[in-house]
């Protein structure tokens, strides 16, 4: 993202947050900047740019906050059924 203004960035990544409804995590992976940015530039800087965009950003990571616990469970649920079929697998050699 070199090259833009920290303005047209903190824009760019509401938008993209918005089309997508990604995490703030995936979309600083998809950018290549670090969370700690994304989440400054839609939180803080995004308000005194365009509040009525900040607002809707802001939907969309409350949700995403509010969802984490169901998608942290389903990672663990997904890590311990793998270890278990490849337990299982090795059993069988």
């Amino acid at each position: 993202m070199k090259g833009i203004s920290i303005e047209e960035r903190a824009v760019k990544l509401a938008h993209y947050i918005i089309e997508t409804k990604e995490t703030v995590r995936s979309t600083a992976r998809t950018f290549g900047i670090s969370k700690s940015t994304v989440h400054k530039d839609v939180s803080e800087r995004l308000v005194k740019i365009n509040p009525s965009l900040a607002k809707e950003v802001r939907k969309i990571l409350d949700e995403n906050k509010s969802e984490r616990h169901i998608r942290g469970g389903m990672a663990t649920k997904l890590k311990y059924s793998q270890m278990h079929q490849n337990k299982k697998y090795n059993l069988n050699i």
